[in-house]
Parts: structure tokens; C-alpha cells; sequence
């Protein structure tokens, strides 16, 4: 490890030295390099790949790839472009550990089948995307979508309102104070970043307040704003829904199709009231639904399922037509519309609070929904920090799309980067066989039966580094050196949750724990390992000193570089843990 010291000048009474002594390897590193480096002194490419092979589990790397990563090491250790020595010293062995673009805990890389229906994939999505912070008060702006886009949000929300001249249209959080940014706006960042940092398809999914004559704007604006990039349905309604491999770089719309006509003596009465006297906002809907369970019907459904559109015997055929995931509502209670004898595939949104209900009477019903629509989940209006909900529960009912405050803050949220750090960040994690498939007797996954341990994480921290490079020397403490602890924690199924701590490691910038830690796991496929380093005081609360969170189910085995995130996800530039997975 790159060691100094800092002088701190206390006062003007004292110089203060925070000092970095030169770390040793772990015992397992030096094990492992004394294993395979034979002579001891020298690893070379053919040793290294034997390492790869044999220890860190990467059956299908090549020769040339140890080769690459022995150049690479030296150039960046010793800015030799010709390398003198072919092969690593301990040291620099060491080093090669610790760099995470060249040692991932996971994989970088697409490696899920892609050519599944939409349906069997957990997608990246967002929750009122348009928000730059709470739900009540602040800006709507096209920056935070494009900030989702570039994260690898698959699925943006755009919340549709007439302008106060009823001639163009606004995007908005309704009876609110937040400040609106036009429709065109948004489309055109859409079309600008939707692929900047995956090539599969980008859903929007569309809360409508909208007049007819205000749909026909809105399909206008996205056919010469997206043009061919749009996907159409040949027949306009899917029977069967795409693969992300055959969507790739095309923009899809979901929302409710306009009412072909005024058949509803509720919509007659209020046929002549604005859009925000007709429409029961999410919050308003989010509080009735606490007092009055109805039937877990969820009648806040966001995306324009409470919204009476007005459509005269014509409507707006273009918009209709945009319209290539249909969404709906449960009309006679969410039991009826869990069935899944119908001809036509759909989308159905539920809020938090009302996917806790149905989980808990009926969950194999939205199990088996899940396995050929789609199920859309969404944090509850009294939300109004634009806090979130933990995702699990959805994600263990098969939703695909658990939608999160992208601009918020919080654990729940690391949870959701780390679930879509899978397959290579690309939005589309492909969902595990046992929530798409039936059993023999056509039951399905029921998340409240207890399953057996399939499979045992054994999970070692042995130390950390970077702080000093990221942080000032006063961060932690103005007076030494800082106090770091590591708690490591599994997120799953309730049976396989669990928590760990490390000892505190005093006055040390590069901490050393070396302790490990097991996990039995029954459901390995849906759990997460969140890792997160504090710092100790005495007395107040222990400063953050970096997190991250990573999908059990894509852990290389082996000695990893653990790259930290700040509290907004941000990845740290230099902060990293040492650590080594194993499955036993």
C-alpha cells in the first residue's frame, strides 16, 4: 500500500503526526502467493493463471489475459511500459488484489439470457422520475432522469398534466408545489440518454391527466421526437411480451389506453371537472387505503388507473396505439385481477402498502401473475421526503418492477444499486427459474414456506484502504487517527437475514480485521450482501465511512477488491475492502 504522513498543525502549540506504517499482506495473500508462485520470489503469467484458475474460480481465463494483468501492475506500480521482470514480486501481488477494475467482486459483463419475455426479468425503475428531490416542493427537471438513465434505469415515470392554458402538456407531481418541466423537454433527454449506458429497451411508464385532444399532443411528440425508435405492438395489445434482446435501443410506452367511450355515470357526472378534482392523488388514495382496506384493490394506482379519461367515440387513436403495455387496475378486487386466463398480457401497479396485504393473503396468486405479466410496485404517498421502501418483498413475489425514488436516499436504496449491479449493470437482471416455472403439480414459489439451506456464504473481511485519499486528515477525528469497524450484513427471504460486526481497529488508516463469517442461505438468488464501514466515537454517532451492496448470486469466489460508495452511491475514488467470498 502508497504510505506517507500528514502534519497537523494544532493551535500553533503542537504538530500533530498521522502516521501510516506500511501494511503486510494477509496471511492468506501471502499463503496463496507462496502456493503459487513456486520459487517464492516470482509469480509469473503461467503461475498467475493457475491462481485464477484454481483460487479466485475463473475457469475461462486465458494466458493472455495473466499476461495483460502482469503488464498492467507493473506499469501502474512502477511506470514501466517494458517490463524487465515478467512476473510479480509479493508486493505487487498484493496490489493487484487491491485493484477492484482489475480484481471485481462481480461480474462487469451482460451474461444473463437476455432472449426471455420481458416478464422474467426484475427491471431498474424508477418512481417519479422527474423529481430532483421531495414529493411536495421541489423542481421537476429532465437532469434527474438523465442521471437515472446514466445509473441504468430501465423504466422512467412521467407524471402527464395540462398546462394552465389546457393547450400543451406539463409533467408534474398534481396538487403539489413542484415546479413544472415540459413534456418535450423530458422526451428529448429520453431519446438523448437512454442508451448511454445500456442498449435494452427503455420503458416509459405514463401517469395521464390528460384531455384527448392533449393525448393526440403527446402521441405527435413522441412519434417525431423518438421516430423509429418507438416500439409498436403489431396487433396493439401483446399477447406475448418481447425479449430485452429484441427491444434493444427502442422506447416503449406503458399506461392505461384512453376509454373508447363516456360509459360511466361517474365520468358523466364528472365530466366537466379539472383533471386534479377528477383524479384522487397518490397521497390522498395512500391514506384511504390505511383506513379502508377494500378489497387490497389499490384504487391509488398511479399510472392514470384512477384517472376517468375523457374520450370521445374517436378518441386518440395515436396515442392508443403508443400504448404497447397496457396497464390496469383491479376492478373487482386484486384477487380477481391476480387471474392470469386472459389472452392479452398487462401491467399492473400496486403500492407498497397494498403489496403487503396481498403478500400476505394470497401471495402465490401474485407469484403466479408475475409469471406472464407484470407487476409494478410503488412507494406510498405519505413518502413525501422521497424516502423507500425495502425491495425484497417485491422482488420475492416475482415483481418486475419495484419502483424507487431514484433522487432519494437511505439503505433501501443501496439495496436497489446493489440488486442492479447484476449482469453488468444493463437494467435487466433475469429473475430466478423458481419464480417463472411451476412445480409438478403446477404450485409455485410461495415466499412463506421455509426453504432448506441450498447453499453456505463464508464471507472474510481482512482489511481496508483509501481513506486517506478521499477523506482530509481531520474527516474522523481532529486528533488521531480514525477508528474503523465493518458491518456486513445479509438482506434476503426473513430466514436468511443477518448481521455481522467487526472489531474496532483504533488510530489506523489502513484497518486490518481478518475475521470471517458464515451464511447459511436458502434463497442465495435473491440475496444481497450490504457492507458498510464506520467509523467509532465515543461520544456521538459513528461517522459514515463507506457502503456497498452486492448481489450474492453474482460473488466471484475468491480474494476481491470491494470497491465504497458514499451515502448518495457514489463510488469512493480510492476507499476499497480487501475481502474473500467462498461457497461451500
Amino acid at each position: 500500500m502508497e504510505m506517507g504522513s500528514y502534519n497537523y498543525k494544532m493551535f500553533g502549540f503542537f504538530n500533530r503526526k498521522f502516521k501510516f506504517s506500511e501494511t503486510e499482506p494477509p496471511s492468506d495473500v501471502k499463503e496463496a502467493f507462496a502456493r503459487y508462485s513456486v520459487t517464492g520470489s516470482h509469480m509469473s503469467a503461467d503461475q498467475l493463471l493457475r491462481f485464477l484458475i484454481e483460487f479466485q474460480g475463473e475457469e475461462w481465463c486465458t494466458l493472455s489475459e495473466a499476461e495483460g494483468i502482469i503488464h498492467e501492475v507493473i506499469n501502474r506500480r512502477h511506470h514501466l511500459t517494458k517490463l524487465t521482470c515478467h512476473g510479480l514480486t509479493l508486493e505487487d501481488f498484493f496490489h493487484y488484489l487491491f485493484f477492484d477494475d482489475l480484481n471485481a467482486p462481480i461480474e462487469s459483463q451482460v451474461h444473463h439470457d437476455m432472449t426471455a419475455p420481458l416478464q422474467h426479468y426484475f427491471i431498474y425503475t424508477g418512481h417519479n422520475s422527474y423529481l430532483t428531490g421531495n414529493q411536495l416542493s421541489s423542481d421537476c427537471s429532465d437532469v434527474p432522469i438523465i442521471n437515472a438513465l446514466q445509473r441504468g434505469v430501465r423504466v422512467i415515470e412521467l407524471d402527464l398534466w395540462p398546462n394552465s392554458a389546457k393547450d400543451d402538456v406539463h409533467v408534474l407531481h398534481g396538487r403539489t408545489l413542484t415546479t413544472p418541466v415540459s413534456l418535450i423537454k423530458c422526451f428529448k433527454s429520453i431519446k438523448e440518454h437512454a442508451f448511454d449506458t445500456s442498449p435494452y429497451p427503455v420503458i416509459i411508464t405514463l401517469e395521464d391527466h390528460l384531455t384527448p385532444d392533449l393525448q393526440a399532443k403527446v402521441a405527435e411528440m413522441a412519434i417525431q421526437t423518438f421516430g423509429k425508435m418507438l416500439y409498436y405492438p403489431e396487433s396493439g395489445c401483446l399477447e406475448e411480451f418481447p425479449s430485452p434482446e429484441a427491444l434493444k435501443h427502442q422506447i416503449i410506452v406503458s399506461t392505461k389506453p384512453p376509454k373508447e367511450y363516456l360509459e360511466s355515470k361517474h365520468v358523466r357526472e364528472k365530466g366537466n371537472a379539472s383533471p386534479g378534482e377528477r383524479d384522487s392523488s397518490e397521497e390522498d388514495l395512500a391514506v384511504e387505503l390505511e383506513a379502508d382496506e377494500r378489497n387490497y384493490s389499490d384504487q391509488d394506482d398511479e399510472d392514470s388507473d384512477t384517472s376517468e379519461q375523457k374520450s370521445g367515440p374517436l378518441g386518440a387513436p395515436e396515442y392508443k396505439r403508443l400504448i404497447a403495455i397496457h396497464a390496469g387496475k383491479p376492478k373487482q378486487g386484486l384477487k380477481e385481477a391476480l387471474k392470469i386466463g386472459i389472452d392479452k398480457v398487462k401491467r399492473l401497479s400496486l403500492s407498497e402498502q397494498a403489496l403487503e396485504k396481498a403478500a400476505a393473503s394470497h401471495g402465490t396468486d401474485v407469484v403466479r401473475f408475475t409469471q406472464k405479466n407484470i407487476l409494478r410496485v410503488y412507494p406510498k404517498g405519505t413518502r413525501v421526503t422521497s424516502s423507500n421502501f425495502k425491495p425484497i418483498r417485491g422482488w420475492m413475489h416475482g415483481a418486475q418492477m419495484v419502483a424507487f425514488n431514484m433522487q432519494g436516499y437511505g439503505k433501501s436504496l443501496w439495496l436497489m444499486h446493489g440488486m442492479f449491479r447484476c449482469n453488468g449493470g444493463c437494467g435487466y437482471v433475469k429473475k430466478p427459474d423458481f419464480l417463472m416455472k411451476g412445480g409438478p403439480n403446477n404450485e409455485v414459489f410461495d415466499p412463506k414456506v421455509a426453504q432448506i439451506v441450498k447453499k453456505t456464504l463464508k464471507v472474510k473481511v481482512y482489511m481496508g484502504d483509501g481513506w486517506r485519499l478521499d477523506f482530509s486528515p481531520t474527516h474522523f477525528d481532529s486528533y488521531s487517527p480514525p477508528d474503523f469497524y465493518t458491518k456486513v450484513y445479509i438482506v434476503g427471504v426473513p430466514l436468511d437475514t443477518a448481521k455481522k460486526k467487526t472489531r474496532v481497529i483504533g488510530d489506523d488508516w489502513t484497518p486490518v480485521w481478518d475475521e470471517e463469517y458464515t451464511f447459511p442461505l436458502r434463497v442465495p438468488e435473491l440475496a444481497l450482501l450490504r457492507i458498510e464501514v464506520r467509523e467509532h466515537n465515543v461520544s456521538e454517532k459513528d461517522d459514515f465511512g463507506g457502503q456497498t451492496c452486492l448481489p450474492v448470486s453474482e460473488l466471484k469466489p475468491g480474494i476481491r477488491a470491494v470497491p465504497l460508495y458514499d451515502k448518495k452511491g457514489v463510488k469512493f475514488r480510492s476507499v476499497r475492502l480487501l475481502m474473500r467470498f467462498q461457497f461451500v
